[in-house]
C-alpha cells in the first residue's frame, strides 16, 4: 500500500523515486498510526534537504530532476495515506491539507530551474467535510497568475474554510496585536463553500 515492500537498503546518492517513496510513504504511515491513537494534529514535511542537487522542492537548479522523484514520492504515500485512513473509518473525521507558501513560474530560471511565483500555487485538500474530484481558482493559460485576478482565490480562504470544517467561525477568531484586534484570515478571508462536501 505505501510502497515499502522493497529490498533495497542503501539508496544512490542522487536524488531517486525509490528513495523518496520510502521516505515520504514511512513519514505518511506514521501520520496514520499518530491518528488511530488520537493525535490531533500531524504535519509531513516533503523533501528536507537543502543540500546540492537539491532535495526539495525549491528548484531552482533542475525542475525535472528534483520534482520528478518528489513528485513520485509524494503520490504514493499521499494516495496511501487516503486510502488507509478511508478503509480505517478515520477519513471523514481527518482534514487533510497538501499546500506550500509559493508555486513555481512557468518560464525557466537559466535554464532548467524555476523561480518562486507568489501569485499562482497549488493546494489540495482531502477528507472530512472535502467534496472529492473538484478544483477550484484556476490559473490563467501559463499557470504565471489567477484565472480572476480580481478576486482569486486566497491563503485567508484556505484558512477561513479549515477553520468552518473544525467548527470554528474564523470572523470571531481574533487576536489582539499592537493595539488593533486582527483576525488570522484578516479582512480578505471567505469560506471555499464549492469545495465543500
Amino acid at each position: 500500500l505505501y510502497g515499502l515492500d522493497h529490498n533495497v537498503q542503501t539508496f544512490d546518492k542522487e536524488i531517486n523515486a525509490i528513495e523518496e517513496i520510502d521516505h515520504f510513504s514511512r513519514k505518511c504511515l506514521v501520520a496514520r498510526r499518530l491518528l488511530e491513537r488520537g493525535v490531533r494534529f500531524v504535519q509531513i514535511w516533503s523533501g528536507c534537504d537543502n543540500g546540492f542537487p537539491r532535495r526539495n522542492w525549491d528548484s531552482h537548479e533542475d525542475i525535472e530532476r528534483d520534482h520528478g522523484p518528489l513528485a513520485m514520492g509524494m503520490a504514493r504515500g499521499s494516495a496511501a495515506l487516503i486510502l488507509d485512513l478511508k478503509q480505517r473509518g478515520l477519513l471523514d473525521d481527518t482534514i487533510i491539507l497538501w499546500t506550500t507558501e509559493f508555486g513555481r513560474m512557468p518560464s525557466s530560471q537559466g535554464g532548467k530551474g524555476r523561480d518562486h511565483n507568489p501569485y499562482c500555487f497549488t493546494n489540495w485538500l482531502a477528507g472530512g467535510g472535502i467534496k472529492g474530484g473538484v478544483s477550484y481558482g484556476p490559473s490563467d493559460d501559463f499557470g504565471y497568475k489567477p484565472q480572476d485576478r480580481k478576486n482569486p482565490t486566497q491563503v485567508y480562504d484556505i484558512h477561513a474554510t479549515i477553520l468552518h470544517l473544525l467548527g470554528i467561525d474564523h470572523t470571531l477568531l481574533n487576536v489582539r496585536n499592537n493595539g488593533i484586534d486582527r483576525r488570522l484570515t484578516d479582512v480578505h478571508g471567505h469560506v471555499i463553500e464549492n469545495i465543500l462536501a
